[in-house]
């Protein structure tokens, strides 16, 4: 059995690839030794900025010989087609096998194959994988033709056993494998010779290298939890910016600096956006003011002066950068306190292009704000409020500081709403409005902010879908499977009912009327043009019925994304999709709390044992009313009664479907599915008896027509509830 050690030394490998190349090398190399038969017991892969490592243990000193049995033509066929075979088998007419068969007397050959070294396997695989390494990115150097993501200096490979070292033979581009490497770039640069990964990682470590990545990160977040805890502060977790940063260094130094005092009163998310994206510092928050007052940077070196220097110049250059931020925030107040207020920021989005078919910022603007006061009623929002809030919640993308930082959009524009004088609520809807981003994110929950983002989402649905812009498979360039998700989630985690059918068709056609504005904008008869402006938006909206003559077609299939949306939320909470379709089937589908309640107490109910007796029984009576109404050309949906019952089960039932009726109508009236479905499954042990005892089609006519009514019932007053013919099973 044999170790075997490879690094490949480069220079800085950009912090975002490591984790992905490291996994990529462990897989080339183990999938391609694995193929050329080759075992191995683990392994496992490392990265620094300056190396990609792995480690693979308990390999076998060679490929096992193999022998495999081919089948060829039979005996008797042409003297071609046996050279053929033996060409292919590299074998002579003598090593071939004549055995009899059925189908007579058939050639086979034995083929041989010796295993190879395991050096050599490793060798030419090795080489394989760094030709053909997957970069997202990589470059040639000098005049050679191999590419890396950075000029690569060394391959260290070899094999080791107890008794001793083996180098690989391996020549890449001039690049000849050993058994050296070189620690840190600053700390160790000399050649460092090695005998094994424990040797390895050990004399790596000595020179100033932490090999493993979690150890770093380990040891930062440590050292500058300690740090700042020392000095009453807290670290501002950062999950990326942890792992980006221990991807910069290999041998980590936690550094605290200060932020200076002009700069404190900048919002804590400026200060945080700011250091994170350009200088990589993590921010250290004092809990007792919420303040950002410090900053952790992570050096990768230690120095004489215990990082003075370091610190000086890093403060430095963060002054240099804040002062750019303060000068974006005092600006962006000045404009926001005029008395233009935010008005003059959204007059610039008139400017600004949101799609060439839908208009402007300015456009969508205006649309969420009619959309929204629309909503508002629905959401127990004050309508003036959700309008107004509308109108300045995009506002904030012309402003200085989110041109500069636009992952800062909407945050922004609650403070520069505060300070325009807008209330608490409307504020937090610039802020809340774009949420939830992502399947993690809270939904907003005060009214206003939920009208204002219920308007975008759903302005964003319907103008594309109005264009025929819409997902095709893992396409969605304007992620509308986001907003509808984000719809759904907002709806319901709020409880809402909304009838989505009308708010849909209204939108569809604003943003027909949109794209037809925007047509007529670039139409080349100048006076038509002119004339049509001069109409208003009135008439690009009757224009549009004309123009775009879709509105029903178009908010049936955005209701059906919606509704696939739905199943997939659905899904993860454990509702099937076909109990999702057999309440989608119900009249008030649009109403999407109503249509989860409704799935969600049939799911509980198919859960139980009445339940999926209930629904075996229903697809028996169904089953039956259907074959007798297509044999018999009628419908059977007279009522059935009572006196031409001829057993106790049959009268039972009768009494039975009565009760449940009288509880299932006034639990759906009042949308207390729950009460319904339990009901409706109580059904079940007298639905048994019945068919236990009762012949449907009996050769007297009245009493199978009773019977089929009877059928017809049970089937009514179940699909009341729920479409069951579309439950599987």
């Amino acid at each position: 059995m044999a170790d075997l050690l490879i690094e490949l030394f480069s220079e800085e490998i950009p912090a975002r690839m490591q984790a992905r190349a490291a996994d990529d090398l462990k897989k080339a190399m183990t999938d391609g030794m694995v193929e050329a038969g080759l075992t191995y017991a683990s392994a496992a892969a490392f990265a620094t900025p300056r190396r990609l490592c792995l480690t693979v243990d308990g390999l076998l000193d060679a490929s096992p010989r193999t022998v495999e049995e081919r089948k060829g033509p039979r005996a008797d066929a042409p003297e071609k087609a046996i050279e053929g075979f033996l060409r292919g088998a590299g074998l002579t007419r003598d090593d071939l096998e004549e055995r009899d068969t059925p189908k007579g007397a058939i050639l086979y050959a034995k083929i041989t194959k010796e295993g190879r070294p395991t050096a050599d396997i490793i060798a030419e695989v090795l080489e394989q994988t760094i030709r053909n390494f997957p970069w997202p990115k990589s470059m040639r150097w000098g005049s050679g033709s191999l590419k890396w993501v950075r000029p690569l200096h060394s391959i260290l490979c070899f094999l080791s056993r107890e008794d001793g070292a083996e180098v690989v033979p391996l020549d890449v581009d001039g690049i000849v494998s050993g058994n050296t490497t070189r620690g840190h770039r600053f700390l160790a640069p000399d050649v460092i010779t090695v005998s094994g990964f424990d040797d390895y990682t050990a004399k790596l470590k000595r020179a100033f290298v932490v090999l493993d990545s979690a150890e770093r990160r380990d040891t930062i977040w440590n050292d500058a939890t300690n740090m700042a805890f020392a000095s009453g502060m807290e670290v501002v977790e950062d999950a990326g910016l942890l792992a980006e940063v221990a991807g910069l260094v290999e041998w980590p130094v936690v550094l605290m600096g200060r932020i200076g005092e002009a700069f404190l009163d900048l919002p804590p998310e400026v200060l945080q956006t700011s250091m994170k994206e350009h200088q990589k510092f993590f921010s250290v928050r004092n809990p007792k003011t919420g303040r950002i007052e410090k900053f952790i940077t992570v050096a990768n070196r230690t120095t004489a002066d215990h990082g003075v220097t370091i610190l000086a110049g890093n403060e430095k250059v963060l002054s240099a950068r804040l002062a750019d931020a303060k000068f974006f925030w005092d600006n962006d107040l000045r404009i926001a306190k005029s008395a233009a207020g935010m008005g003059a920021w959204v007059e610039n989005l008139k400017n600004v292009t949101f799609h060439n078919k839908l208009g402007t910022q300015a456009e969508l603007i205006e649309r969420m704000a009619v959309l929204a006061r629309e909503l508002a009623p629905m959401v127990g929002a004050d309508p003036q409020a959700a309008e107004d809030a509308a109108r300045i919640a995009k506002a904030d993308l012309s402003s200085e500081m989110v041109y500069e930082f636009p992952e800062l959009q909407g945050l922004m524009g609650r403070y520069y709403a505060l300070a325009a004088g807008h209330s608490e609520e409307v504020a937090a809807a610039a802020e809340e409005h774009y949420a939830p981003l992502g399947p993690s994110d809270d939904v907003p929950t005060a009214p206003v902010s939920v009208a204002v983002a219920l308007a975008e989402k759903i302005d964003k649905l319907t103008g594309f879908w109005a264009i025929d812009e819409k997902p095709t498979g893992s396409k969605d360039p304007f992620a509308l499977r986001r907003a509808a998700l984000g719809v759904i989630r907002t709806v319901l985690e709020n409880d809402l009912t909304i009838p989505l059918v009308s708010v849909l068709r209204g939108s569809v056609l604003e943003a027909a009327g949109a794209a037809y504005w925007a047509e007529v904008l670039s139409d080349d008869n100048e006076d038509e043009r002119k004339h049509s402006i001069g109409m208003g938006l009135g008439h690009f909206r009757d224009e549009a019925f004309k123009t775009y003559p879709f509105s029903s077609e178009k908010t049936d299939d955005l209701l059906a994304f919606l509704h696939d949306r739905l199943k997939v939320y659905l899904k993860d909470q454990g509702i099937r999709h076909d109990i999702i379709d057999a309440c989608i089937a119900m009249e008030g589908n649009d109403d999407l709390t109503l249509l989860v309640k409704r799935a969600r107490a049939l799911s509980d109910t198919l859960k139980t044992d009445d339940g999926e007796n209930l629904l075996q029984a229903f697809k028996r009576a169904n089953n039956i009313l259907t074959q007798a109404e297509t044999a018999d050309g009628v419908e059977y949906s007279y009522g059935a009664d009572v006196k031409f019952a001829e057993n106790d089960a049959e009268r039972a039932l009768f009494t039975a479907l009565d009760a449940a009726e009288a509880t299932i109508t006034p639990a759906m009236a009042a949308q207390d599915f729950t009460t319904a479905m339990s009901a409706m499954a109580g059904l079940r042990p007298a639905l048994d008896a019945f068919f236990d005892a009762t012949q449907i089609n009996t050769d007297n006519g009245a009493v199978r027509r009773n019977r089929l009514n009877l059928l017809s019932r049970i089937r009514t007053l179940c699909t009341s509830v729920a479409d069951l013919t579309r439950i599987d099973g």
